[in-house]
């Protein structure tokens, strides 16, 4: 007979932990090849683990509601063979920064792992980012004294801490927001007796949590343009029913704005790009994230990858499928994973416009308004006229630490100039 122990698995490059939901098998249960043994979650997706082995779990290390350190042993198997004395999978995958130190660290990694998973309270994501970067132990985060629900410690109760803490236990993070004593304070929100009160769940709560991180990080600036999309419109209406008779799916605007935006994205890296404290990473590669709302209200990013390398049948193809698996929680944890620019298409609500938060650590999104019939003036040979056409407003939201109002709006002027020279000949 031998042990083998199953592990929490890595579920991305900037994922370090992740929370048990369910077990869906017991210590005593036994289990085949690919069994689903636990649902767990990461701040980025939900999955399930599946049993690597035959044999019967002897005991479980975690309970449901526990969060757990990637590469931490959560359960043992007993298998038939010989007692081999180590698992078949390596216990320390969750150091890949140790092998690779001459890398430059991104916003996501933590300076240091420390174990806050022990702890009985619950710990956001973003309170245990801070915790790391600002080198507070656990049992210095455990004496922290927290006023949000049932005594959780929220973001400004630890920047309250840091802002009192002693000078030489500080850590310099160029990256870590200020904490000052002055700063707003959340008002007290009182609940009347006709109200209902409902409790975030787990993604909402991560949600608001991404959200006021990036605003708090990036200081924002949002820039508009206008642009002529007729061509686009009738190209669309003439090619749609028969790509639906031979590819069964739809073709959206979706896909034509996420092809124009990779595009110009080439031609101006400083948008495709992070920054980390004083030095800014220009991503090699193109992969943009479309925002995604979810039948619940809740919002996810499935990426497209190399997104320039694509046709725009490839991407329309992406863009439906991630769509829709989206829709049904049926997301991999790497398609939500590598993103580094966002799309978001408020048209789809008939909003004209919008100012997006960056979908941190990226420096900019792109909104796409709702398509409207608008009369305009149109220039011609033969002097102006007034014409009926197809009129949308682009909103590019970027990080003005290195993206400027001059560099942001020529990225929105070339990517309206090629928008309004589509090639209307092209097929699909």
């Amino acid at each position: 007979m031998a042990r083998f122990e199953l592990i929490m698995p890595k579920m991305g490059e900037s994922i370090i932990e992740a929370t048990i939901t369910k077990w869906l098998k017991q210590a005593g249960d036994t289990v085949e090849d690919d069994d689903p043994i636990v649902e767990i979650a990461t701040d980025k997706v939900d999955s399930e683990i599946p049993s690597p082995v035959e044999g019967k779990i002897t005991e479980v290390l975690y309970k449901e509601g526990d969060t757990v350190a990637v590469g931490k042993v959560i359960a043992y198997i007993q298998t038939e063979g010989e007692e081999s004395g180590e698992s078949d999978v390596p216990a320390k995958e969750e150091a890949p920064q140790e092998q690779n130190q001459d890398l430059p660290k991104t916003e996501s990694e933590p300076a240091k792992k420390e174990d806050y998973s022990k702890s009985e309270r619950f710990y956001s994501p973003l309170v245990k980012n801070i915790a790391r970067k600002e080198n507070i132990s656990y049992e210095e985060l455990e004496s922290i004294k927290g006023t949000g629900k049932d005594g959780r410690v929220t973001k400004q109760d630890i920047l309250d801490y840091l802002s009192d803490r002693p000078a030489a236990d500080r850590k310099d993070s160029p990256t870590a927001a200020p904490a000052q004593k002055g700063s707003i304070e959340q008002p007290e929100v009182s609940a009347g007796e006709e109200d209902e009160i409902i409790e975030m769940d787990r993604m909402r709560k991560l949600i608001a949590d991404h959200m006021v991180m990036s605003k708090q990080i990036s200081p924002h600036v949002t820039s508009f343009i206008e642009a002529d999309v007729t061509s686009i419109v009738n190209w669309r209406n003439k090619v749609k029913d028969s790509f639906l008779a031979r590819e069964k799916q739809k073709i959206t605007f979706t896909p034509i704005f996420i092809e124009a935006a990779a595009r110009v994205l080439r031609e101006y890296p400083r948008i495709n790009a992070s920054v980390d404290g004083t030095s800014i990473i220009l991503r090699k590669n193109i992969n943009i994230g479309m925002a995604t709302a979810l039948p619940n209200g809740n919002l996810i990013v499935p990426v497209i990858q190399k997104v320039d390398q694509k046709n725009l049948l490839g991407i329309t193809k992406d863009v439906n499928d991630l769509a829709a698996r989206a829709r049904d929680n049926k997301l991999n944890p790497e398609e939500i994973q590598g993103g580094t620019f966002t799309v978001t298409n408020f048209g789809s609500f008939d909003s004209i416009t919008g100012t997006p938060i960056i979908n941190q650590p990226q420096v900019a999104i792109l909104g796409i308004g709702a398509i409207r019939k608008k009369p305009v003036v149109i220039e011609t040979p033969q002097g102006d006229m007034i014409g009926i056409r197809h009129m949308m407003i682009l909103s590019l939201a970027y990080d003005h630490r290195i993206v400027d109002g001059a560099l942001g709006g020529m990225y929105l002027k070339r990517l309206k100039e090629v928008i309004e020279n589509f090639d209307v000949n092209q097929t699909i």
